[in-house]
Order: structure tokens, then sequence, then C-alpha cells
């Protein structure tokens, strides 16, 4: 494996074009990351567990599965590292490790496409000034999915400061580099919805490249769910933390960053189930709703 490793390193440094003076930095860069590979390769096999797939019936899960990857210093990251020079503006990056427990339940999909889906942009109040030409500042929370759902980016501290642009509609939101955030998700509806969140066009269940056909949470009538990061296993996840684009974890694990700045839901219904049905009294209440009531 060392030899195979000290191959690439070495074939990585007679492309690069450094001047004499770069070169010896390079090395020292490499040849640290060569020792963290080696450590990392020796020491006991953590983080997330084996579990069999097997175990678990797609269409009675909360989640499809676990992250696959994990941060270990790698080829893929040396090649991020060198191949991807800083854009401005702001990722997502890989934050501390946090409780987040799991349950699984069972929900089946009316339709395998979803019922609604929303976007919100972000990035740094810069980069939002340069994004948009006009914006007005809007409330944090905003409906999605036919006003299923409602939804929004949480700080530390409370909701990120929000704005929706003029002629496009799009919706941002403004963050710092460091700071961690969470997707926060409430179900309208008189019925369990399936939620199904993306990060810089990765899933947050299992890191890989988000598509419909994830599973998600399951939000009971009138609850919330807030997802607070990338899956690391059943209790954990790892924080969502601006970061730069470089250090971002689209860029780290896969070296892309064309989706970075965007945060992304698709709202499933249960099959069989109407998620408006609100009961015989609230549509006959609806039914008479007057245009013009007189003041009583």
């Amino acid at each position: 494996m060392l030899e195979k490793l000290q191959i690439e390193i070495d074939s990585c440094l007679t492309k690069c074009c450094f001047s004499s003076i770069m070169k010896p930095k390079l090395v020292s860069v490499l040849g640290a990351l060569l020792v963290a590979v080696v450590m990392n390769s020796c020491a006991p096999q953590g983080g997330v567990p084996n579990i069999p797939s097997s175990n678990f019936s797609p269409s009675e899960t909360v989640t499809g599965g676990l992250r696959s990857g994990d941060q270990a210093v790698n080829r893929n990251n040396i090649d991020a590292i060198l191949n991807n020079p800083e854009r401005p503006g702001l990722a997502t990056g890989w934050g501390e490790e946090r409780k987040s427990e799991l349950t699984y339940v069972s929900f089946t999909r009316a339709s395998s496409k979803p019922a609604g889906t929303d976007v919100i942009f972000y990035n740094n109040p810069e980069g939002i000034d340069a994004m948009t030409s006009s914006k007005s500042k809007v409330g944090p929370i905003q409906t999605a999915a036919g006003s299923m759902v409602e939804w929004g980016i949480k700080g530390g501290s409370g909701y990120l400061p929000s704005y929706k642009e003029y002629g496009y509609g799009r919706r941002l939101v403004a963050g710092k580099k460091g700071s961690t955030y969470s997707i926060v998700v409430k179900n309208r509806c008189k019925s369990a919805l399936e939620i199904v969140a993306s990060v810089d066009g990765l899933d947050t269940e299992d890191g890989k490249t988000a598509s419909f056909s994830k599973r998600g949470y399951i939000i009971d009538p009138g609850e919330s769910v807030e997802i607070k990061g990338f899956r690391t296993s059943y209790n954990k996840v790892a924080a969502f933390e601006f970061s730069g684009v470089s250090n971002s974890y689209a860029n780290l694990k896969y070296g892309d960053t064309r989706n970075v700045g965007v945060i992304g839901i698709a709202v499933f219904i249960r099959k069989g189930v109407n998620p408006w049905t609100w009961g015989s009294d609230e549509i006959s209440r609806r039914k008479g709703a007057s245009a013009f009531a007189e003041a009583p």
C-alpha cells in the first residue's frame, strides 16, 4: 500500500508545474498526508457500523442507509486540494459530531415522484449581493409543496437572515464561515409526510448524490424535524458547518463543487392518504366562509 501511495505521490509531483522554491513545501505537505494515511490504516476501524442492508426494507425505513465514507485523508482529498483553487463564497463543510437519534417507521409513498420540491440558496452577505441585482429581506420561514410544509435554515442563535430576489423569486440565506446551521421542516398536514433533504447536491442521509429515490425523514402531522448534519451513524451526525468551497465536504470527498450553495427538500405523501383531510367540521366551515362577512 505504501509503495503504491508513494508512486502516486511521485507521479503527482511530476505532473505539478511548481517552481523549485515551492516543491519542498509540497513535499512537506504530502509527506504529512502520507503519515496520516499510514496511521489511519493501522488504527482500529470505527465510525459507521457495518450493518447489513438486508435487515431493513427500504419502504419501512426513515432513512435508506448510512453515509458510505468518512473524512480520512486519502488520494481524493489530495486531488481535491491540488485541483480545485479557492472559489469565493460559502459551501458546507464537515462539522463536529452531534447526537441525533434515528427511529424506523413504516411509510409507503403514494408515488415515486415527490408531491413538491423547494430550494434555498445560501452564501455570505457579499456573495448574496453579487448574486442578486435586487432583493428584499423576508421572514425566515417559507411554505413548500402546496403549503403542506414550511421550512427554513436555522443558525446557532435563531434563523438566518433571509432574502427574496426580485424577478427570479429565489430565496437566499446569509451565513458566516465557521458557523453551523440546521434545516427545520414542519408538517402542516393531517397525515405523515416524508422529507428527503440535500445540501450542496448531496443527500443528507448517506452523503452521496441526492436523488428522489433516497429515503428521508418521516414527520408526523403538526410536528417538525431539525436536520443538523450529514448522518454518520444511527445516533450521530456531522454538523453542517459553513466553510470555504475548497474545504467543503463535496470537494474533499468527491472533488466536485458545481452544486455548492444550495439546500433542497423533496416532499412525499403516504400512499392511500389524503394529507389535507381535515374532517367534516373543517370542510363545512370552509365551504361556509364569506368573502365580505359583516362585522358581528
